[in-house]
């Protein structure tokens, strides 16, 4: 796996998915098993962009589920080819729509996986359409529990707030298993 800074990486074609991926929990892995399908479907790079810190630690201070490194670590163990590491800072946070989508067509992505809410850019401007605009864009459901509740990082550091380690861990899952993901919940 390659690790690239913003701007860097030019391919003529990729598979993407962005996002801060703050645990790679198995909603994450299930988003990471899609776009990997895919890129091994079309042929083309695996490429996750991802953010250091993520921007609900930098903007709300709040508790980072994994370092950076453990963070790589899992993104290599679900197959990603290349990951670009926005580093989330006061600088970062001014970056336009247009400016972050100009950066993206360095990468060609011929498929973009995202969750429905996914935003991005200055003051979260960017939404789905601002992408589908642009790429073929494909929009995953977000997981749920046994219990019906949403799989998320905001959720993850509730439980580990309340020192709820088992919950937690199963909801953050076992990364070598994303290919049991893809099989079962993203059949093409």
């Amino acid at each position: 796996m390659e690790i690239h800074a913003p701007g860097t990486l030019k391919l003529p074609a990729s598979a993407l998915t962005i996002g801060a991926l703050d645990g790679v929990h198995l909603g994450h892995q299930a988003l990471l098993a899609k776009t990997k399908m895919r890129a091994e479907k079309l042929g083309v790079p695996f490429v996750v962009y991802t953010f250091d810190p993520p921007p609900k630690v930098f903007f709300k201070n709040c508790q980072m589920i994994t370092s950076l490194d453990e963070k790589l670590n899992r993104l290599e163990m679900s197959g990603a080819e290349h990951v670009i590491v926005g580093q989330f800072n006061e600088a970062f946070t001014k970056q336009t729509v247009t400016a972050f989508i100009e950066e993206l067509e360095l990468i060609n992505p011929v498929e973009i996986w995202e969750g429905p809410n996914f935003q991005f850019g200055k003051d979260r401007k960017g939404t789905i359409d601002d992408l589908k605009a642009h790429f073929n864009v494909g929009i995953l459901s977000p997981l749920q529990c046994e219990q019906g509740e949403l799989i998320s990082s905001t959720r993850i550091r509730k439980l580990l707030l309340q020192e709820n380690y088992s919950s937690a861990r199963n909801l953050l899952g076992d990364i070598r298993h994303i290919s049991f993901l893809a099989e079962k919940n993203f059949a093409v």
